[in-house]
């Protein structure tokens, strides 16, 4: 059914559904160069001295903190990492910038919140669709932390909407004039440049840089969120604002290319920072649980805590497995394009496009994970996971908007499907020759052989996985043809399969990850540990294969062709069960003697 693609093959966005990469393509963090080890510590350093000691600061935005902290950050090369050294960047390649983010995400909700708006959403427009005057004058000063940034988008009436936003732009001699307003806008209260998405001549949805002194541009006041109350968040109000002409961003109509093309890579940072946080997060979980006594021992002895800090470090590892392994194909794509002549920002616009789907579905991978180890932390807690005496509930109501910026879960998942159809029928993935492939298989008879050598029943696993998602798309898809169903309106059907996708890129990157380990030797711990990560991550998924599978195909189908498919879903669901209850507890044991996240 699939391909094993040689070591210097780039695998194409999408294509991990129908070809088997080879583990040696994978990047891991246990291959780490003493450079990139040496900036992790430099940020490590960072938080440690300039964010933890400022936690309560951050949270009541007392001092100018969020701004002064951008400020110290661009001190030390930070906030340019990820941009070209003519604008006074550091220009660090992708594994470098994840690494970055990842460890960001440890240190406070609240003001990675700030960080990311302005070294992403912020900055990125400018990179990707600005004029080269326009990157003179803005780009420089915005990694120097003169200036900061914030992305004007989301309107009262228009927000997975985007592009029914009402906000005007007209032109009127060398001036467009901005009226409407933005809402839930992140750095909104110190920022000094907004990106702002209007429509001019009613229609033709346009982006602008829009300096913060100009008359008519006013600000709400600070909102009054559940979470992340650290970051600034304001109502943005434009009345008769006048933008010069050469600040419309990219072309007069096409902005909605800057939207979504900006928010791919604000949707894989997400994810890099929600895996930092959920590791930050378990820590603490941890070190509860080793001071705890009750029944004159440590809770963290007790079988019901290990399986919490067992089952969120699995999560934790299977996501960052697939956050390096994605880091790796931009990074390597991102070389390519260049070798083929393309300009830094074209790469860098080019190679985050073409993972789209890996990263619509690493959003709402990662948020989640996030969500479930705060949660879990809570309730290691106790009575004292309540109390603001500890950093539990703080971190249980940060996390929580993860699953709704960026884009929300479920516009994620909806998306990666579509995404990976739309890449089919346009030929770019050929999905259809696997899935017919795997049609035929069904009509024989399965093999008895059980797979042999290292990793085996793991390697088949993965593969049954990407031929149970081809058979329901697959079956879906005919059944849209035939005019029996259409998909737009099936929603349910649609974050079945995106599921499925998610646990499927989570247990390939997971699996390469481990192979890669065995092969190299890296690693903390014995290999064992994470084979025992490996074997319960498949053994959970193995059961949610199942059922999104079954929950999907017997929404539109029946009768003899639904127990055809219940057959082919036994079929490639076949994972031999794992005592998971010993392998989680092999995992949270190595965390709970470390007292520290160690894997």
């Amino acid at each position: 059914m699939s391909a094993t693609l040689t070591d210097n093959k780039v695998l194409k966005g999408g294509e991990f559904l129908i070809a088997d990469a080879a583990y040696q393509t994978t990047f891991m963090p246990e291959e780490f160069s003493e450079e990139q080890r040496m900036v992790k510590q430099m940020v490590d350093d960072f938080i440690e001295q300039e964010i933890r000691t400022n936690l309560d600061k951050i949270e009541k935005q007392e001092d100018n903190i969020a701004p002064r902290l951008l400020e110290k950050m661009a001190e030390l090369g930070l906030l340019g990492s990820h941009m070209p050294e003519a604008y006074g960047g550091l220009e660090m390649d992708t594994n470098t910038n994840t690494l970055i983010c990842d460890v960001m995400g440890g240190s406070s909700g609240s003001f990675t919140v700030s960080y990311a708006a302005h070294t992403g959403i912020g900055m990125l427009p400018i990179l990707y669709y600005g004029t080269e005057a326009q990157k003179e004058k803005y780009l420089p000063r915005l990694i120097s932390g003169e200036l900061k940034a914030a992305y004007c988008l989301t309107e009262p009436g228009s927000g997975s909407d985007a592009m029914g936003a009402k906000t005007t732009a007209t032109l009127d001699g060398d001036a467009y004039v901005l009226n409407g307003q933005k809402m839930w806008i992140s750095n909104a209260g110190f920022a000094d440049v907004f990106i702002v998405f209007a429509q001019v001549d009613g229609d033709k949805f346009t982006g602008f840089i829009v300096p913060r002194n100009l008359e008519g541009l006013t600000l709400g006041a600070e909102e009054d969120k559940l979470g992340i109350k650290g970051s600034s968040t304001r109502q943005v109000f434009f009345e008769n604002v006048r933008v010069p002409a050469d600040n419309s961003l990219g072309e007069i109509g096409k902005g909605h290319l800057i939207a979504f093309n900006v928010l791919n890579v604000g949707r894989f940072k997400l994810h890099a920072l929600s895996v930092g946080g959920a590791k930050r997060a378990l820590q603490v979980g941890i070190r509860y649980a080793n001071e705890r006594i009750q029944f004159k021992q440590p809770i963290a002895n007790f079988g019901a805590i290990k399986y919490k800090i067992g089952e969120a470090a699995i999560r934790i590892f299977a996501g960052e497995s697939a956050l390096y392994r994605v880091s790796q194909q931009i990074q390597d794509m991102n070389v390519q394009l260049k070798e083929q002549g393309k300009t830094f920002s074209q790469a860098k616009l080019l190679s985050a496009e073409e993972y789209a789907i890996e990263c619509a579905l690493l959003k709402f991978l990662g948020s989640e994970t996030l969500d479930y180890t705060v949660d879990e932390v809570v309730q290691i807690h106790g009575g004292m996971g309540y109390s603001e005496e500890t950093l539990a509930p703080r971190m249980y109501r940060d996390s929580r908007i993860n699953r709704i910026y960026e884009g929300t879960n479920e516009i994620n998942r909806l998306l990666s499907v579509d995404m990976l159809l739309r890449r089919a029928m346009k030929g770019a993935l050929d999905i259809v020759g696997p899935a017919w492939a795997v049609q035929k298989e069904l009509g024989g008879m399965p093999s008895l052989e059980r797979p042999e050598g290292d990793y085996g029943e793991e390697i088949k696993a993965v593969s049954d996985f990407k031929k149970l998602i081809l058979m329901v798309a697959g079956a879906a898809a005919k059944e849209q043809m035939d005019g029996k169903i259409n998909l737009k309106g099936e929603q349910e059907i649609l974050m079945n399969v995106a599921d499925m996708l998610g646990d499927l890129l989570q247990a390939e990157s997971t699996l390469m990850r481990i192979r890669k380990m065995r092969a190299t030797g890296l690693g903390k711990q014995d290999i064992e540990v994470y084979d025992a990560i490996l074997r319960t991550y498949l053994h959970d998924a193995t059961a949610r294969m199942a059922k999104n599978a079954t929950d999907a195909v017997a929404s539109f189908v029946e009768g003899d062709l639904l127990r055809t498919f219940t057959m082919g879903i036994k079929r490639f669901t076949k994972y031999p069960p794992q005592n998971v209850k010993v392998l989680r507890r092999r995992v949270a044991d190595v965390l709970i003697e470390a007292n520290a996240w160690s894997l």
